[in-house]
């Protein structure tokens, strides 16, 4: 299972929200890029960028951090937030980032991200962000009328292969993930399923890797000091 941490990104400083309400905002570092370097010298290979900016703006702004993070580290980063376009598309991927997560755009226009998934195959990671099932767009901000489970089943028919699912009830609250929920779509779909929201401890990663997760994202337990990178150096 890949150990994923996650950076999110406001005014180009690393911060945390909780259940993706920006008025919590809560600034962990000035400096993402000496953050992922951390990372990176305790052995992660991973890491999700998400432009908080960009998911309220809906085009990307703080690809400068992407790019520097790419080029003085080597972390395999997946970048979201934000993305609307082709152009969008273009910057992230000249920036360095090696996928990318599409949410709000695979609900919105689903014809433009269909047009990812075709061209770029699996460097395209489907964001399924949802709030009582229902999928959350727009940074968290709105609820479309659609099932968690017929999202993700219509877009790997539609040729997605991995999923970064993040129940918004658990974001930042440091109480366990939505281990049901995941179960669920590992039972009823075939995706490659990151699980993202509510990791406190490693022993919530080895639930999540013994119930078949493929990924699972850390974000506020790193920052708080639930789980050391020494820990997570011995499951890397």
């Amino acid at each position: 299972m890949k150990i994923i941490p996650a950076i999110d990104l406001i005014d180009g400083k690393c911060v945390r929200l909780t259940k993706g309400d920006y008025s919590t905002q809560k600034i962990y570092s000035e400096n993402p890029v000496e953050i992922a370097k951390e990372y990176e010298a305790n052995g992660i290979q991973y890491l999700h960028l998400v432009d908080l900016d960009g998911a309220k703006a809906s085009k990307i702004v703080n690809y400068p951090v992407l790019e520097k993070i790419t080029r003085e580290t080597n972390l395999i980063v997946d970048f979201g937030g934000g993305l609307k376009s082709d152009e969008d598309l273009k910057i992230a991927f000249e920036s360095g980032a090696q996928k990318i997560t599409g949410g709000s755009i695979a609900v919105k226009n689903p014809s433009v991200f269909r047009g990812w998934i075709e061209q770029y195959g699996s460097k395209i990671i489907l964001g399924a962000d949802c709030l009582n099932r229902k999928i959350a767009t727009q940074g968290w901000t709105e609820l479309a009328d659609l099932d968690i489970l017929d999202f993700i089943e219509n877009y790997q028919n539609q040729g997605v292969s991995e999923v970064i699912c993040t129940d918004i009830s658990k974001d930042g609250m440091l109480n366990g993930p939505s281990i049901e929920l995941y179960k669920e779509i590992l039972r009823e779909t075939s995706v490659h399923l990151i699980a993202s929201g509510g990791v406190s401890s490693i022993q919530d990663l080895i639930d999540l890797r013994e119930i078949g997760c493929s990924g699972a994202i850390i974000g506020k337990a790193l920052y708080e000091g639930k789980i050391s990178l020494d820990e997570l150096k011995k499951l890397c």
